[in-house]
């Protein structure tokens, strides 16, 4: 798969609960490919870079499935402008808040569709992880009715 290949297959099945820039894709995919863990294929057109995962990126995928995940890292740009409300206006902080409030509603309903997708075809481990998106932008909503604006 070339660069936007894994960006699109990644945002299909991981970015209702993890993020990733295209950025970092076209960044890591030739550090992979030093370290023996991918392998280049044929350019295609436009001189798109197809990479295809090699036995020792099986093998470090699979270790890496082992490790201790490490702690979550929470970086909300909503709950961070509301910590600075007293700078904000009135209106500012109502047109932030509805934002977030739009953008969380559409994201929980995709992420409803996808898990119950995903339940449908039997993945049930790919509902799991879809089902704590759900319950984060659920959480996300409950706090925005909180939130003072």
């Amino acid at each position: 798969m070339t660069g936007g290949q894994l960006m699109a297959a990644a945002e299909r099945r991981l970015a209702p609960y993890w993020s990733m820039t295209r950025s970092q894709v076209y960044r890591e995919l030739p550090a992979l490919a030093e370290q023996g863990l991918v392998r280049l294929g044929k350019p295609g057109p436009r001189s798109s870079q197809p990479y295809a995962i090699t036995a020792a990126g099986k093998r470090t995928f699979s270790r890496w499935l082992t490790e201790t995940p490490g702690r979550d890292t929470v970086r909300n740009p909503t709950a961070l402008r509301v910590a600075f409300g007293p700078q904000h206006s009135a209106t500012q902080l109502r047109t932030l808040v509805s934002s977030a409030n739009d953008y969380h509603t559409e994201a929980l309903a995709a992420a409803r569709e996808q898990a119950r997708d995903a339940k449908k075809s039997g993945d049930s481990y790919g509902a799991a992880a879809l089902e704590f998106a759900v319950a984060y932008h659920k959480a996300a909503l409950s706090w925005l009715k909180s939130a003072p604006v």
